[in-house]
């Protein structure tokens, strides 16, 4: 794709857990055409020894890729922008001379195991919920900070970069901090859209990280950043996308996907589904009640002033980690065949909470799936086939029960379930979803995330006009979805609910 062909060149930066790619997007006649131009692998890396050892992110390798990517993307032509999107919580850290202190750590390293309990000593959960609105999660970036206090690492900071800012600063010189993926932090006053003054006391009194001196400053998403760098260093390889402007898009990757939503109301749930699922409503401004927090419900901020009100949910990582297991025993299984097989296993043979702590860090899944039906009555699965019904009945079960309750305690009326990311092209679980929620699912677009991104960044730049409405209908007029309507009785997900739930 190249200006050549007609409008201008936007290209989206989409950074995702077990890979990463570049898509360029064109707005023309009100429809976005895209064309993924690289892809490049992306996963934890083991560090096996040091005060480190552990699991982090290997960012100079995504940089590579993204560098790659972006020179495709612009041809001999240019591009009109960029912007980049990413998973959330983790975080670089720059040096006096702004040189990065060592690869991210991940967040399914088990560094934060137990730290939620130390910092909730300092400043009591609800306390917290009340300023952050905050789901706890055990590698959210406070815990991250307080798991890392009294290290030479964080001594040695002087700027703390989420991965996406941190490209950008790559990129274009510039530190900031977006406000989508900043609200993922626990740092973040969630009414005021502004850093919170209670947490960040609270890292440093407690734990004596002066967060507050690296942070950078805000900014909401639709910000030109700046201007991707020129010369030998460290533009070089960037080509004709040298001098585009970055713009800072909802870069965490679901706040990037709930813009591309193709819902013609705000009467929608959604399910950002991919290696997480992230399920919920928006709104306008956050809920922050007892009950609230107590459900384990998050507030993220989203573009354009709303909030996403959601929970996570584990996702299609516990099939991810039941295939890296079975091909680690020598067996490659085939996704689609493996599907194929699975719709014809009985429903709800066997179900398992899938945001079990147990099913967070890699390891065995197929294992921890057995012991957790073993536990709980329940017949273990066997085979693959009955592996994979298992993760995707209780997926389509971790739905409803997050729609259900993400409506109730926002008083949101929802009429229908859209599903956008990978999840999208996966038939049965979109089926189920919709089989147990007892709702229209409208699933896609599959790229929903760097759809999202095209279309801030195209604003941006006055490439688009309108608000969210107006950019949901030119997702709507360029994606072919599919729709799912419930089938069957709710009775048997009601009781798997209850010998999971009570």
């Amino acid at each position: 794709m190249s200006a050549a062909g007609g409008g201008a060149v936007h290209a989206a930066v989409d950074l995702g857990a077990s890979s990463g790619r570049v898509i360029a997007g064109r707005v023309e006649d009100g429809r976005l055409r895209t064309e993924e131009v690289a892809r490049f692998p992306n996963g934890p890396v083991t560090v096996p020894a040091g005060s480190r050892a552990g699991l982090h992110w290997d960012v100079l390798s995504l940089y590579a890729g993204v560098v790659e990517g972006l020179r495709r993307a612009a041809g001999p032509h240019g591009l009109a922008s960029v912007g980049v999107d990413s998973w959330a919580v983790d975080y670089g850290l720059l040096d006096a001379d702004g040189a990065l202190l060592g690869n991210p750590v991940h967040y399914r390293d088990g560094r934060t195991d137990g730290v939620p309990e130390r910092v909730f000593a300092h400043l009591p959960a609800e306390r917290m919920y009340a300023v952050n609105g905050l789901q706890v999660q055990p590698f959210n970036t406070v815990f991250q900070l307080a798991a890392a206090s009294g290290g030479a690492q964080l001594a040695a900071a002087r700027d703390l970069l989420l991965v996406p800012d941190l490209l950008g600063y790559w990129l274009t010189g510039e530190r900031v901090a977006e406000l989508t993926n900043a609200s993922t932090t626990g740092l973040v006053d969630v009414r005021e859209r502004r850093w919170a003054d209670a947490c960040l006391d609270l890292l440093e009194t407690g734990f004596g990280v002066a967060a507050r001196d690296l942070l950078p400053g805000l900014v909401e998403p639709g910000t030109v950043v700046g201007a991707l760098r020129r010369g030998p260093e460290p533009g070089a390889g960037l080509g004709a996308a040298a001098g585009a402007p970055l713009v800072a898009v909802g870069s965490h990757d679901t706040a990037s996907a709930v813009v591309a939503v193709p819902a013609a109301t705000r009467r929608f749930a959604y399910v950002s589904s991919g290696t997480w699922s992230l399920v919920g409503v928006e709104l306008d401004a956050p809920v922050r009640t007892e009950a609230s927090r107590a459900a384990n419900f998050t507030n993220e901020l989203g573009v354009d002033g709303t909030v996403r009100y959601l929970r996570n949910v584990a996702g299609l990582w516990l099939l991810q980690e039941s295939l890296r297991t079975w091909r680690e025993r020598g067996r490659e299984v085939d996704l689609a065949d493996l599907l194929a097989r699975t719709a014809r296993v009985p429903a709800l043979s066997c179900v398992v909470d899938v945001d079990d702590p147990r099913f967070l860090p890699p390891g065995d899944m197929p294992a921890r799936i057995a012991a957790f039906a073993a536990e709980t009555g329940q017949r273990p699965p066997e085979g693959d086939a009955e592996v994979a019904r298992c993760v995707v009945d209780s997926l389509a079960l971790a739905y409803r029960r997050a729609v259900r309750q993400a409506a109730e305690l926002s008083g949101t009326d929802v009429e229908v379930v859209h599903v956008v990311g990978g999840g999208s092209r996966n038939a049965l679980l979109c089926q189920l979803t919709a089989d147990a929620v007892g709702l229209e699912v409208v699933a896609g677009p599959a790229e929903g995330a760097a759809v999202g991104n095209l279309l801030v960044q195209a604003r941006a730049v006055g490439a688009v006009e309108g608000g969210l409405a107006d950019l949901r209908r030119i997702v709507a007029d360029s994606t072919e979805v599919g729709r799912y309507r419930p089938s069957g009785p709710r009775t048997p997900w009601e009781a798997a609910e209850r010998l999971l739930h009570g």
